[in-house]
């Protein structure tokens, strides 16, 4: 059997991105301890890395013309992302931001690879504009082309690279679609509507008069569409499968091919992702190629071949751990192009989760992932992880984790409930719980314990609920509004205080979380009501708080505030706060740290 830190150091590899003639592809790995890049020439074989940094590198996206790539830093966790471009041929990086202070989110090169684009929030913290770079530039050389007056996001050039294809969000399941005239700064919109509507994957069709993405503009799940530029008109993408899974389940993961015209998109089924390639054979009809063999998993990411013949796509599953896959569009035939090591841990002992159903209180099934160890006796012995998602805009899919491995490992079940608020099963379900209707997500945690106490291998007083981000503050909720029900709690960097947590998060996220939490000017009293840190005195449970000093996302405050008034109240906690993470822990020797610190917490106080 083997301690956390063996589990710890089960790799990664994910974020592919073809090289200009096809003969190599970039990647993230993890191997050093926190994700650099690398690439590779082809299946299996020994790959190069090329970055060295302490800090993680955050994206990568290589040049449609030249041996080069442009990647993402940023310093400690805070999220304020710097564009690098590092020449392969040589090895040589420059620095092409240069403002440590503001956030850069990518937008893409031009097709000629002489510029890039992207959103940042230089001039002021609160809203994001667009720029345009030169390749060679830097720093204030780059153009705003644009003020923008909110959180905006870019989704690529037509294929004249004249327009900037530009999203704007205004909560996680709202948003609208722009094109930006990148010469004279004009834009046009393209997606006037009322309440709340998403335009997700938006990509340019091979013409530039048309953009495919996916909507729920007249469904409550996203489906496959094309957008009409210059008329504003909506038309669903026809293929001969399109009742595969009807309506019920989410389109994502869509990408265009221009030159060649291949289109591939995924499902999101239950949580598994399903794949369908094809050609655009007209504006609105595709026509498909075999299914892409694909394990079954989670994946995504997808980059394209420049002939468009192949495509590449990170996969995980609860008994995989991510590397990149390469698939031919024409026979569905798939290769893994990455070996990310398990750490000597062999495969075969991983345990996969099944999907299952539980009633809640008003008639609703939630649904979730449960794996049980193998040293099961079905004799109510077993305890329980109960793993909450973030988000909550979220949803807990049968990926790979290496801390959920272990504990199966070590004789815990863990279970993964997706309640009411989680993304993937339709706009309708992730409203549920909305500004008032906040605590009937905490009531649903109730009810999976009442479904672990019928089960027969599940020891009731042995269930701990533990959770990241929003998962944090349910777990501070559900130890505060259920203390019968938990024999402990672990939050990580989650939410104590709501009122707090939106005065301090970062300026440019407030107003999206407002949208889906209430707002400080009208909901104050309602959030105060539902906060964990007015309830403290009924927790029962020992607790372990972990954060990031430099979160911008949930300030580290909310993690002192819980600590210090739990113990005031004699409940024993644990509190670990590293000053070099952000939103999460991410550097492994942190991870080692945490986790074990964690491991230990767990084995004191509930086996």
């Amino acid at each position: 059997m083997y301690g956390i830190e063996r589990y710890l150091n089960v790799r990664s590899a994910y974020g592919p991105s073809f090289g200009p003639e096809g003969d190599r592809l970039c990647f993230r790995l993890d191997t050093t301890g926190t994700p650099q890049l690398w690439s590779l020439t082809a299946a299996g074989a020994w790959p190069d890395q090329h970055t060295f940094f302490e800090e993680r590198v955050t994206f990568a996206d290589y040049s449609p013309e030249r041996q080069e790539v442009v990647f993402g830093t940023d310093t400690g966790g805070n999220e304020r992302t710097q564009f690098h471009r590092l020449d392969l041929v040589d090895g040589t990086i420059t620095d092409l931001t240069q403002h440590p202070d503001a956030k850069h989110r990518w937008g893409g090169w031009s097709h000629d690879g002489e510029q890039f684009a992207f959103a940042s929030n230089r001039r002021d913290e609160s809203v994001f504009d667009v720029y345009v770079q030169d390749r060679d530039a830097a720093g204030d050389e780059a153009e705003r082309v644009y003020e923008g007056d909110g959180w905006l996001s870019l989704a690529g050039w037509s294929p004249d690279d004249s327009q900037l294809l530009v999203h704007q969000a205004y909560s996680g399941y709202d948003g609208d679609l722009y094109t930006l005239d990148v010469e004279s700064g004009e834009v046009d919109h393209l997606t006037p509507h009322e309440g709340r509507v998403r335009y997700n994957s938006p990509n340019w069709g091979p013409d530039g008069e048309h953009v495919y993405l996916v909507t729920d503009r007249a469904t409550d799940t996203l489906r496959l569409e094309r957008l009409a530029v210059d008329a504003g008109e909506f038309t669903i993408v026809d293929t001969e499968r399109r009742d595969h899974a009807g309506d019920e389940w989410n389109v994502g993961g869509l990408a265009v091919d221009e030159e060649s015209r291949r289109i591939v998109y995924g499902r999101n089924v239950d949580g598994y992702t399903e794949w369908t390639a094809g050609e655009l054979v007209a504006p609105d009809r595709i026509d498909p190629f075999p299914d892409p063999d694909l394990p079954r998993g989670v994946s995504g990411g997808v980059s394209f071949g420049p002939d468009g013949d192949r495509f590449a796509v990170t996969l995980t599953a609860d008994t995989e751990n991510a590397n990149v896959y390469v698939v031919d569009i024409r026979s569905g035939e798939t290769e893994r192009w990455t070996d990310a090591p398990t750490a000597g841990i062999t495969r075969e002992t991983f345990v996969e989760s099944e999907l299952v159903h539980y009633p809640t209180f008003d008639g609703r099934e939630i649904p979730a992932f449960f794996a049980l160890p193998e040293t099961d006796t079905g004799t109510s012995e077993t305890p329980v992880i109960v793993d909450i998602h973030g988000g909550p805009e979220s949803q807990r899919r049968p990926s790979f984790n290496s801390v959920k491995q272990y504990l199966l490992a070590n004789g815990y079940a863990v279970f993964e409930p997706n309640v009411r608020g989680s993304s993937g099963y339709g706009k309708s379900y992730a409203a549920l719980d909305d500004v008032e209707n906040r605590m009937d997500s905490v009531r649903d945690l109730k009810a999976a314990v009442e479904w672990l106490h019928d089960h027969p291998a599940v020891d009731p007083d042995r269930i701990v609920a533990m959770g990241g981000s929003y998962g944090g503050f349910m777990v501070l909720a559900a130890l505060t509004e259920y203390p019968e029900l938990w024999a402990a709690g672990v939050d990580i960097v989650g939410i104590a205080n709501f009122v707090t947590f939106l005065e301090n998060t970062g300026e440019w996220r407030r107003e999206l979380r407002e949208a889906e939490y209430g707002s400080l000017d009208e909901d104050r009293d309602f959030l105060e009501s539902i906060s964990p840190i007015n309830r403290v005195a009924a927790i029962d449970a020992p607790l372990f708080v972990l954060h990031g000093e430099n979160d911008p996302r949930v300030p580290v405050d909310e993690a002192e505030q819980i600590a210090d008034e739990a113990r005031e109240q004699g409940v024993p906690v644990e509190k670990l706060v590293f000053d070099d993470e952000g939103h999460g822990i991410t550097k492994l020797g942190n991870r080692i740290e945490a986790y074990q610190a964690i491991v230990e917490f767990l084995a004191e106080h509930v086996t």
